[in-house]
């Protein structure tokens, strides 16, 4: 086989992987992690269990961080073994390895370095995704239910943990909202390019008519921040009401009044909560996403940058940030990036990587 040459894109990688290494910041990562795995195994940590949880979930994000850090620095290593085992023992298998691996880790790197573009204030906190179906009747239920699931296949694709905190099922097919936390770091920044109106233009499956429908959903995406509860809400303020939990049956759905709706009555903020199995919960749950928002509100009006996080979304006609056609050609667009594929099922199915890339990109850029 021809000689294996790869110093100038093991050169570049590792240039890149510097910068990187560089803005994430190793030292103050390893420092976290001791400190937090001191707090961590303290004898009383338990005792306050809502501390204890924000420890642990620290310290397992901060972990999982430092790793790829270090898995990327040994695969790059190990490539260059690879490369000259390859040439000595002119093995093109092992080249082909070789080529494959180079392709990961250059994938990878661009994933990372996307990464440290998201300095914002909130961008390393946990998210909260809102969808709410738009114009458009069943067939807009029933995109929204398609965006629900391609979110949650996203996320699991990278191993992110989700909760879907509340889901309001329409009559015939598909949900009119749906409210999703990904717990994850960077999960905020990274899925904030998500926000704005989505339009899906297919072939109707509730037309008998066969004819192409036009759809709209809404995608609100906020911050779940810790200290939200900063943000002190007088009782005279909200409007608790309880009713019983509704969608697919289970244990305890629809048999006891535990979900729980809160409205914030000065602002109209509206925040609904059915995940947990107890009304106490619930009302918990619903009043931390409160919280977020209005803190997310309260910050917006301060700044003077009122749509910039979560924004106002009509999800109709003439705001629509990405169009997903399934006819009469197969195409998934995102209008502000000009990013496209022409695969709108492995986009369903959460392969969303190249949209949000693009987006933080283009973000950076504006």
């Amino acid at each position: 086989m021809n000689e294996l040459d790869i110093s100038e894109d093991l050169a570049a990688l590792r240039s890149t992987f510097a910068d990187i290494r560089s803005v994430v910041g190793v030292e103050r990562l390893e420092s976290d992690i001791a400190d937090l795995s001191r707090q961590a195994g303290a004898p009383d940590l338990w005792d306050d269990p809502d501390t204890a949880q924000k420890v642990t979930s620290a310290l397992s994000h901060r972990q999982a961080e430092l790793a790829k850090i270090t898995s990327i620095e040994q695969r790059l290593d190990d490539l260059e073994v690879m490369a000259q085992l390859a040439n000595e023992e002119s093995d093109e298998s092992v080249a082909e390895e070789v080529r494959t691996e180079l392709a990961s880790v250059r994938k990878l790197l661009g994933e990372l370095e996307v990464q440290t573009l998201l300095n914002g204030e909130w961008d390393a906190l946990p998210a909260v995704i809102t969808i709410r179906a738009g114009a458009g009747g069943v067939d807009a239920a029933d995109f929204a239910e398609m965006l629900q699931r391609m979110y949650l296949r996203w996320a699991d694709q990278h191993g992110y943990t989700t909760r879907v905190l509340d889901t309001s099922y329409a009559e015939e097919a598909g949900i009119k909202s749906t409210t999703i936390e990904v717990d994850a770091p960077y999960a905020f920044g990274t899925l904030s390019v998500e926000a704005g109106t989505h339009r899906l233009v297919r072939m109707s499956p509730f037309n008998s008519a066969g004819k192409r429908q036009t759809s709209f959903a809404a995608v609100e995406v906020i911050p779940l921040i810790e200290e939200a509860g900063e943000i002190e809400i007088p009782e005279n303020d909200i409007r608790v009401d309880v009713f019983r939990s509704s969608g697919p049956g289970g244990q305890s759905v629809n048999t006891t009044d535990s979900a729980v709706r809160i409205t914030h009555l000065p602002t109209g903020t509206v925040v609904s909560m059915q995940n947990e199995k107890s009304q106490i919960q619930n009302r918990a749950a619903a009043m931390r996403v409160l919280q977020s928002r209005l803190l997310v509100l309260q910050r917006e009006q301060e700044a003077a940058t009122k749509k910039e996080l979560a924004g106002v979304i009509t999800a109709s006609w003439g705001d629509q940030m990405r169009s997903y056609v399934l006819a009469p050609y197969q195409m998934v667009k995102d209008l502000r990036t000009e990013f496209e594929v022409n695969n709108p099922s492995s986009v369903f199915d959460g392969d969303l990587d190249g949209f949000i890339s693009a987006g933080i990109r283009w973000r950076k850029r504006k």
